[in-house]
């Protein structure tokens, strides 16, 4: 059996040597169109900050190192024009001497990957996605040692990463993004705080514009907002398309996300032809339809799923959650499965519980806070989708939340996971454990939550807001409009409440239950702020055209 394979790096590589280990006999050949193969290209951005020191070290095997170990025939600069699948023969153009040759196949994996969309055509721009990138970054860096300049154009993972390590070697960045919002995979008061934080490092942030090109100059680059801004270097990170134009030359399926068509054994419209990597559709973990993502971990475990399948070993690929995680200047951002946005868009009925917990015991020293969110399904009490943005402990709650939607756990199944606690690593009630309560409330009704954005709305139509936080808390801020209960007050003060639905908040929402839990036992129509006042102000730092519209509840 000869296997051809068309990318050497994440889903290609992985696919060749889980080939190699379960088929000694196989003739398996990798062409990478550049010259580098199975190089970490996660940690380019870390180069260029100088926290990985090595460029070796971004290297992980080369063509002599895995034809040694895995008896691979690696051809670097080799690059795959076009497949004959009647004759099964591919086309293969040597990219140094310009020569063409063909190879035959009897099976052909395809990942090619994803290529970069250019933000505004024209202008000398680099993406930070392969080795050759950062060679590029790092000679433009090294002839203005001093006082450099870099725009970065979009505020995705690449763009934030790329920011942050600039910033580490002392350049000074404008980051420019199209959208009113950074990070837009997260909902809007979820990355609220990250326009504050790259702010406070230096950063000169501008949401809402466009690169319009090059200043007359040619110094700088003029912006959609009437401003020039200089750009020694100008990182395009504006996203990225799924590369399919071999399979479209083939005449392979095209999914309706843009991504090749796979089965659930990565085999394409062509049964002798199989794709894996960012090119490729997955399957949404939540909603079973076709997903375009793209993320190393899937391009690593669907290219171990194709050679499993081309060696008699096939089992249906794992649906994607689109799992992820992001460190910005000391703060951890992850998510995975829907968001409140994507929810809405699609008209499904959704539930949200937002907590703000301590990444371990409050009274240990050193503990820092996040913010989580829970997207959850009203009928069936199914996880739909989560966030998280704080300090540590960020990324092992997030994993124990994947866990829970992998093996079908509900939202308030996750009040009885047996987590392991000591004051240094969380507390008594692991903060998964507090998102668990707070959906198993709502799921029984012993609470009923509102959401920041609909505040407005609900006061509007004569509901009263009452703070039941402490008078300092209250005088160092509040939401317009509100009155001042203390929690501690509230049963002597039942009557000085108006005859009206209420709604009542605390600082994150803990206090907030007790409230609504006594007001609701005397009688009362109440409905507890969910995520609290801090939920609700950093819902009202954005400007009215990011907030979310009426969710679906059932």
């Amino acid at each position: 059996m000869k296997t051809l394979i068309v990318g050497g790096v994440a889903g290609g590589m992985s696919a060749a040597t889980r080939l190699r280990r379960l088929d000694e006999q196989a003739e398996i050949v990798v062409f990478e169109r550049g010259q580098y193969v199975s190089f970490a290209n996660c940690g380019l951005p870390y180069y260029v900050g100088g926290l990985i020191e090595n460029r070796s070290e971004l290297l992980l095997q080369t063509p002599e190192s895995l034809t040694s170990r895995f008896r691979l025939d690696v051809r670097i600069n080799n690059e795959v024009t076009s497949i004959d699948r009647a004759a099964r023969t591919v086309t293969v153009r040597n990219t140094l001497t310009g020569a063409f040759s063909t190879e035959t196949y009897d099976r052909l994996i395809l990942a090619a990957g994803a290529s970069a969309r250019i933000a505004r055509a024209g202008l000398t721009t680099s993406t930070l996605r392969t080795v050759d990138d950062v060679d590029y970054i790092e000679s433009v860096l090294s002839a203005t040692p001093d006082d450099a300049t870099a725009v970065v154009i979009g505020a995705g993972f690449i763009g934030l990463e790329a920011v942050e390590n600039l910033v580490h070697r002392g350049v000074h960045v404008t980051l420019v993004q199209r959208n009113l919002q950074l990070f837009t995979p997260l909902d809007p008061e979820m990355a609220a705080p990250l326009t504050a934080l790259l702010r406070d490092r230096g950063v000169d942030v501008r949401v809402g514009t466009t690169v319009l090109g090059a200043s007359a100059s040619g110094l700088g680059l003029e912006l959609s907002d009437g401003t020039t801004v200089p750009a020694d270097l100008v990182i395009d990170a504006s996203g990225v398309s799924p590369d399919t134009s071999l399979a479209e030359q083939a005449g392979l399926r095209i999914g309706a996300t843009g991504g090749v068509w796979v089965d659930s054994s990565q085999r394409t419209s062509d049964p002798f032809i199989y794709a894996v990597g960012d090119g490729v559709e997955k399957t949404d973990a939540v909603s079973g339809d076709p997903l375009l993502v793209t993320m190393a971990g899937l391009a690593n475990r669907h290219g171990r799923a194709a050679a499993d399948s081309i060696a008699g070993q096939s089992e249906p690929a794992a649906p994607a959650l689109g799992t992820s995680i992001l460190g910005l200047f000391g703060v951890t951002i992850s998510l995975t499965g829907w968001s409140e946005k994507r929810l809405v868009a699609a008209g499904r009925a959704h539930r949200i519980a937002h907590t703000h917990p301590g990444s371990h015991a409050g009274y240990y020293p050193g503990s820092e806070s996040m913010s989580m969110k829970l997207l959850i399904d009203p009928v069936t009490d199914a996880i739909l989708g989560a966030q998280i943005v704080g300090g540590s402990g960020v990324d092992k709650r997030m994993d124990v939340i994947v866990t829970a939607m992998a093996g079908g756990l509900t939202a308030s199944a996750l009040t009885r996971l047996e987590l392991a606690y000591a004051p240094q690593f969380s507390s008594a009630k692991d903060p998964v454990n507090q998102l668990g309560y707070v959906a198993d409330n709502l799921r029984t009704g012993t609470s009923r939550n509102i959401q920041w954005h609909e505040l407005a709305a609900a006061r509007a139509a004569g509901a009263v807001l009452v703070d039941v936080r402490n008078p300092g808390e209250f005088e160092a801020g509040t939401v317009d409009g509100a009155i001042n209960v203390p929690l501690d007050d509230l049963r002597a003060r039942l009557g000085d409440l108006p005859n009206a639905p209420l709604i009542v908040h605390c600082q994150v929402g803990q206090r907030g239950h007790t409230a609504a839990r006594i007001l609701a036992q005397h009688g009362f129509d109440v409905r507890n702020l969910d995520g609290g006042y801090r939920t609700w102000l950093a819902g009202a730092s954005l400007t009215p055209t990011r907030t979310a519209p009426e969710r679906i509840l059932a």
